[in-house]
């Protein structure tokens, strides 16, 4: 789909794998999953020009079909099951936190429209800016959430 992602990685799951889950994406879905792979092309451009070598970025979930959703414990608003949203990292160029630190500033550059922390384990992008502009860039940790880019 880009030079750096396909569908099968934006729709790969163990967990659904495991548990017998059909998370093929739906035709329907293909525009919406072919912008956050785009996205992600950006950011992976931006990432590598920053730190001057290329920086690979390894997506742990992008495309959920609504059971895989509710059996990882996600919010039925998730952005995921829409084909809109991936969790990924890129230890080339850092840890999540420090991703974020330097993607914050770039987000309407970039067209990202949800930027977020999570845990300290990995980067959410969405394509969708979330209805209340504080929940743009937001970070998730054990302590709850909270607007901005905070170490977890």
């Amino acid at each position: 789909m880009t030079p750096h992602f396909s569908l099968d990685e934006f729709t790969h799951s163990d967990i659904a794998l495991r548990r017998g889950i059909d998370n093929r994406l739906p035709a329907e879905l293909v525009p919406a999953a072919t912008a956050t792979l785009e996205l992600l092309e950006r950011i992976r451009s931006f990432l590598s020009e920053r730190c001057g070598q290329e920086v690979p970025m390894a997506i742990s979930s992008g495309y959920r079909c609504p059971a895989l959703n509710m059996i990882v414990g996600s919010a039925s608003t998730s952005d995921h099951p829409r084909g809109d949203a991936a969790d990924w990292t890129a230890p080339t160029f850092g840890t999540p936190f420090e991703i974020c630190q330097a993607l914050a500033p770039q987000v309407g550059v970039l067209g990202i429209g949800q930027l977020i922390h999570e845990f300290g384990r990995w980067v959410h992008v969405s394509t969708r800016v979330p209805a209340q502009a504080a929940n743009r860039i937001i970070t998730i940790s054990s302590t709850g959430t909270h607007p901005g880019v905070l170490p977890a």
